[in-house]
């Protein structure tokens, strides 16, 4: 049973987490969804599902930050606001607004008998902000501002995110992107 397996196991627990939430995800449709064998999820993960979903929520965590660090590199600080905005404008449409955030569904969903899951969810969220803060520092935004603007982007994504999945349409997304990428500009133009 290679890592292979365990990679696929994780990547579906991500996927299914987006739509079925943690509460709504069990074991059996991970290993349907990642066509891995049956004995291989209690192998790879011995500590059950909270052990699952702390990896899958590393695994998403790491998926997005890796596509906000290639966006940033430019120095332009509305990039920084794309590179978190893009990809959830197309997992929304794709999914027919049945998808939201894998880290925000199993943050909700955290039991008093898993708190490592919400603690690796801060992680994400926090590394997710440290990326954008950077981005927005190399574009000129002075570091205090910075940190505060990339919390405010986490957090308006997030919302925005659940708004759209609600209404079933992505203007709450677009709306928060103009005002973001606004904000974003003006920080650096006062700089």
């Amino acid at each position: 049973m290679g890592t292979d397996s365990r990679e696929r196991m994780v990547r579906s627990a991500a996927h299914l987490f987006r739509e079925r939430g943690y509460s709504g995800t069990g074991f059996r449709d991970v290993i349907a969804h990642s066509g891995a064998p049956r004995g291989s999820i209690y192998h790879h993960f011995p500590e059950g599902k909270a052990q699952l979903a702390e990896e899958a929520v590393r695994y998403a965590g790491e998926f997005l930050n890796a596509g906000i660090l290639a966006a940033t590199e430019g120095g332009d600080a509305a990039s920084a606001v794309d590179a978190f905005t893009g990809w959830w404008r197309q997992v929304l449409i794709r999914s027919e607004f049945r998808a939201g955030c894998p880290v925000v569904a199993v943050t909700v969903e955290s039991h008093e008998d898993a708190p490592q899951l919400a603690a690796a969810a801060a992680r994400v969220f926090d590394r997710w902000q440290d990326t954008l803060a950077t981005g927005l520092g190399n574009a000129g935004v002075a570091d205090d501002r910075a940190a505060r603007l990339a919390r405010l982007i986490v957090a308006s994504v997030e919302g925005a995110t659940i708004l759209c999945r609600a209404h079933r349409d992505v203007a709450p997304l677009d709306d928060i992107v103009k005002e973001l990428k606004a904000m974003t500009r003006e920080a650096v133009d006062s700089a």
